[in-house]
């Protein structure tokens, strides 16, 4: 049987002293004295290869469950959306495709797993006090979360009902005013548009091309907050809050001041500025998307970018291959049609509001509870 010092011992775990007697005290490591110093003591070398194979295996599971949170594999299972060949899916129906004929509405009820006839919604509040769109979004669905009852053991046609009617309540608070007919029509009247023409048109397209992505930040904070059993509204709430962060659904602030970094100095000074600073690009490329942004791609098709917009696009793509993405997409839109500033957050939000519902309710109904563990890195304890 092989003993060796203690520091090896350290050495080959890569702890120190105290955890290393934290281990010979829980009975992990045998010991014995150092027959050439009493004083000093000698371990089990196989006790010690053991633990060092443990915390490797350990190691190699944690940096797979830390690669996984940052666009890394599939963390659980869902039948609602997925990317797949450079394609965007609804339950199995190209998401592109649906774009070209379909409402919000009714890919809000394919998302859920309904079929296709539309529900009666409930009641709906008046809208909330706020002097902007993003304001009265939170206001809407924070006052719903506060009073609306949890999901668990709810019975799936009135949550589906329920569902129905928050996305309602989302659009009139996103509208400033209560509404019927299409989603897309009624944003269009609150934006100066005339329903049911091209623009409204439109407006429609981005509603469906953005109505889910798979397991984005927002939805997944939808379903750690629905996974408690929460009210769908409060599932909502918290994917609107992971929504408003410029990383995600705020990321068209970015892209309006690149374009304007570009409208100042040229399309190739500004892109050389920021590749020289080891900046984004904001509104070029994806990572789920290697080649172009179906999205994106969909909806550029259907209207001219300013001329400003169009030469930032060709020579991003000139100087580094990288293509429009929706968030791109999204600003050209909105400068296109003279929309509010926040218009691209506020399509974003109602839009993906259909998509954190269908996940909540998914997740309800799973009846997991989504509880991760830290990888500890602070003091060492033990």
């Amino acid at each position: 049987m092989d003993w060796i010092a203690a520091e090896e011992a350290q050495a080959r775990l890569g702890v120190r002293a105290q955890t290393l007697y934290a281990y010979v005290s829980r009975g992990r490591v045998q010991t014995r004295p150092d027959s050439r110093d009493p004083r000093r003591s000698l371990y089990r070398a196989a006790d010690i290869a053991a633990l060092a194979a443990r915390k490797t295996r350990s190691r190699k599971v944690s940096d797979v469950a830390t690669g996984a949170i940052a666009w890394g594999e599939p963390v659980l299972a869902s039948a609602i959306t997925t990317v797949s060949g450079g394609r965007l899916f609804y339950r199995g129906r190209d998401a592109v495709e649906l774009a070209q004929t379909e409402t919000l509405e009714a890919v809000a009820r394919l998302l859920r797993g309904g079929h296709g006839a539309a529900l009666k919604r409930t009641d709906r509040p008046p809208i909330p006090q706020a002097p902007d769109m993003r304001s009265r979004a939170f206001l809407a669905l924070a006052s719903r979360a506060g009073l609306d009852p949890p999901a668990l053991g709810r019975n799936p046609l009135a949550l589906a009902v329920e569902a129905a009617t928050l996305l309602d309540v989302l659009t009139d608070a996103v509208a400033g005013e209560i509404g019927g007919g299409a989603i897309s029509n009624r944003l269009a009247l609150a934006w100066g548009l005339g329903p049911g023409g091209p623009q409204a048109d439109l407006i429609r397209r981005a509603l469906v091309l953005l109505a889910d992505h798979e397991l984005n930040a927002s939805t997944f904070a939808a379903r750690v907050a629905a996974s408690t059993g929460a009210s769908l509204s409060a599932s909502a709430l918290a994917g609107l809050s992971a929504l408003s962060g410029p990383r995600h659904g705020g990321a068209s602030r970015a892209v309006r001041n690149f374009v304007a970094e570009a409208e100042a100095s040229g399309p190739r000074a500004a892109i050389t500025a920021r590749l020289q600073e080891d900046r984004s690009l904001p509104g070029f490329g994806h990572n789920l998307y290697p080649d172009l942004d179906p999205r994106a791609e969909a909806l550029l098709a259907h209207f001219e970018p300013s001329a400003n917009m169009q030469q930032l696009r060709l020579a991003v793509t000139a100087v580094t291959g990288l293509q429009p993405n929706v968030d791109f997409a999204l600003v050209a839109l909105s400068e296109r049609l003279k929309l509010p500033p926040d218009a691209p957050f506020a399509l974003f939000a109602v839009a993906r509001c259909a998509g954190w519902i269908a996940h909540a309710i998914e997740q309800v109904q799973g009846g997991q509870l989504i509880r991760p563990r830290a990888r500890y890195v602070g003091v060492e304890v033990g």
